[in-house]
């Protein structure tokens, strides 16, 4: 299997460290990820979630504007620095390009406010397909940095 690709997108937001992870952490997903960014959709909705998105090993499907879906577990779970999850059973059209996504926001205390990082090791579905993912890592920084502005909009009334 070819090498994944590592990438990070970081926003500062004007609140506590423990407020956004506390207000970010239950928000919908749909809310969040509202728009779409190039060839990336917004998320249609979440289904069949376990628990209240607080522990290791619970899970949901995070269903995308277009039909494509995933399989998301939480990984790590550290309140209030940081949260990781896996994405798999990708379908919809990442699935020839991506096998499977470990995720993780970060929350650091940086001034008055929190240093929010979204980062992704992305992992090619084949060597074939690996030259590829520079490209889609591009796309997804926008879309990570959108979703970074909007999470600010919806904390900082």
């Amino acid at each position: 299997m070819s090498q994944p690709l590592v990438v990070e997108r970081s926003k500062t937001i004007a609140m506590g460290q423990e407020d956004v992870f506390r207000d970010m952490v239950p928000m919908p997903l749909p809310k969040l990820f509202q728009r779409w960014y190039g060839p990336i959709p917004p998320i249609k909705e979440t289904r069949d979630q376990t628990g209240d998105w607080d522990g290791v090993g619970q899970t949901r499907t995070v269903v995308l504007v277009g039909g494509g879906s995933m399989r998301e577990e939480l990984t790590t779970y550290d309140p209030p620095h940081s949260f990781g999850y896996t994405l798999s059973n990708i379908t919809g059209p990442l699935s020839p390009l991506v096998d499977h996504v470990d995720g993780e926001w970060i929350f650091e205390p940086i001034g008055a406010g929190t240093s929010v990082t979204r980062r992704w090791t992305i992992h090619p579905r084949s060597r074939i397909v690996a030259p590829l993912l520079p490209v889609f890592g591009w796309l997804w920084k926008g879309y990570a940095r959108q979703s970074l502005e909007e999470l600010s909009r919806q904390l900082v009334h």
